[in-house]
Formats: C-alpha cells, structure tokens, sequence
C-alpha cells in the first residue's frame, strides 16, 4: 500500500496562484522571497498579481508552476512519500521532493529549461495536437507515416492516459497527422495552443543547452524512487535520473506507463500536489480503483 506523491506540468497555472500560502505561512513567504532573489525578479508579484497571457509565456509558466508545487509540497508536515512522478516539468518538483535536487539548484534548473525552450520554439515554429479515443499504436503508426512520406517531424509526445495521446512537431506535420488521425477513426484531433513542439527533436538545441546546467549541478541519492517519464520506471542512482531528465526535453511523456509500473509496484494512492486536478483525473482514467487527492 504505497503513497505516491505526483506533480502536474505547465497549463495549470492561474493568477493568484500561491497567495494564500505566502500570506498564511511563514516558510511558504521565505522560499517565495528566496525565489525572486535567485531569479533575479519578484516572480511571486507575477504569481499573485499577472494576467492570464503573463501566465502563459513558457520562460514565466515553469518557474510558477513549479514554485506553487514545491512551496506546497515543503508547507506539508512530515510527508514520506514511497514514490513520486511529475509530468514533465513536474519530474523536477519531484525530484525535489525525493531529496534529489535542492530547492535553489531545481530553480535554477527549471529557470534555465523554460529560457531554453522558449528559445528553441522561436527557431522552429512548430506546435502540438490532442488526440482523442484512438489506439496509442495507431497514433504511433500515422506519426511514422507522415515523417516517412514528407520528413516532416511528428512525434508521440504525452501518453497521458488510454485513448488520450498528444502528438508534438512541425506546424505543416502536424495538421497532416490530424488529418490521417481523424480519418482513421479519432474522436478528436485537435491542435492546441502551445508555442512550440515540447517533447519532440525540435527541441535538440534546448536539450543541449539543459545537458551542459544539469550535469553541472549536484544530484543526491534519493529517498524513494522516482518513475521518470522517459523511462516508466523506478528511478534510484543519480547519474540515471541526471541522463532520463537531459533526454525527457526530446523524448515522450510516459505518463500512463508510469502510473501503471507504480500501481505495479505497489502504489494504491496517488496524492497531487500543485494547481489543478489534472495528474488526478489522469490516474483515474488509467486505474479507476486508485484512490486519489490534491494539495493545491
């Protein structure tokens, strides 16, 4: 009877995000004061006072993310978890919360990954689809079909949960591969509003740039395992995790593979901590027998 503690990735941001927490505790204020020193400006007035498109921009979306995650998981009182997962950007609140990565060292990090990929979107306009109630290897065969037949680049990029699969790569591929999707017999396939391929080669340069701060910075042995996306499995030796987070900017999105090694492993509660109830809903749709709650 394992305790998973899960942590969501960037789309669920929203203004106010973290205020309670700052106004009500007193750790939570030190670790947001201790953030806008390390980067440089008051993100926590973003957090508490942007707008919905300040929000947005992905260089401003993982840092506050992150923070509402980290700072929420740090205010909890003697929390043990057996494992933990984050969705993309949330593997580095994860590994926080398993004693890999300190607090400051994460930030820098996931500061450095959004300036990168914001970076790497503006070389190679490019963009991201859901699509919806059609087979993984079905997905998986139209995106080869598609860089078969043109070289444009289209990948599976998200396997969030059974029939819920987000492909990631050029605009022109993409468009292409909904097409072939609905065609083949997809309830939806619906491109998104993102601002660039996540998870797809078309971010080699930022990856590059991510490899040279990761394998600068000091990884600690950790306290529970961590199920790293690009793997779907438990994660304990710190050079391992160090190599699965350089090539989780290029590589898929594990999600339901990892949610099933867990439940394998053991895990019958799955605790979210962060905005949003979207790791929740996910955890469900894969093993609807698990037992799941948020900190938000």
């Amino acid at each position: 009877m394992a305790h998973v503690y899960v942590f969501p990735g960037q789309g669920s941001q929203f203004s106010g995000m973290g205020k309670n927490l700052y106004d009500i505790n007193s750790l939570a204020k030190e670790l947001f004061e201790q953030a806008n020193e390390i980067l440089g400006f008051s993100i926590s007035d973003i957090m508490f006072n942007g707008s919905e498109e300040d929000l947005k921009q992905t260089n401003v979306t993982q840092p506050v993310v992150f923070l509402h995650s980290v700072i929420g998981y740090k205010t909890l009182q003697n929390i043990q978890p057996d494992m933990v997962a984050g969705h993309s950007l949330g593997e580095f609140s994860a590994l926080v919360a398993n004693n890999t990565l300190s607090f400051e060292d994460a930030l820098k990090l996931v500061s450095i990954r959004a300036k990168a990929m914001q970076k790497a979107c503006e070389l190679n306009p490019s963009t991201m689809a859901a699509v919806l109630a059609l087979a993984d290897e079905k997905v998986e065969e139209i995106c080869t079909k598609v860089h078969m037949d043109t070289e444009e680049i289209v990948v599976p990029a998200n396997y969030n949960c059974p029939g819920q699969l987000v492909i990631s790569g050029s605009i022109k591929g993409i468009e292409m591969a909904c097409d072939l999707m609905k065609a083949a017999g997809a309830k939806r396939a619906l491109i998104l509003p993102v601002g660039g391929a996540f998870h797809s080669p078309l971010m080699l340069p930022a990856k590059e740039e991510l490899a040279e701060a990761i394998n600068a910075t000091e990884f600690k042995i950790p306290t529970c395992p961590v199920y790293q996306n690009v793997v779907a499995k438990a994660v304990t030796d710190a050079a391992t995790i160090k190599n699965n987070l350089i090539a989780q900017l290029t590589g898929a999105v594990r999600w339901t593979q990892s949610v099933q090694a867990m439940i394998a492993d053991g895990a019958t509660h799955f605790t979210e901590v962060g905005p949003g109830k979207v790791l929740q809903g996910l955890v469900l749709k894969i093993n609807k027998e698990m037992v799941v709650s948020g900190v938000s």
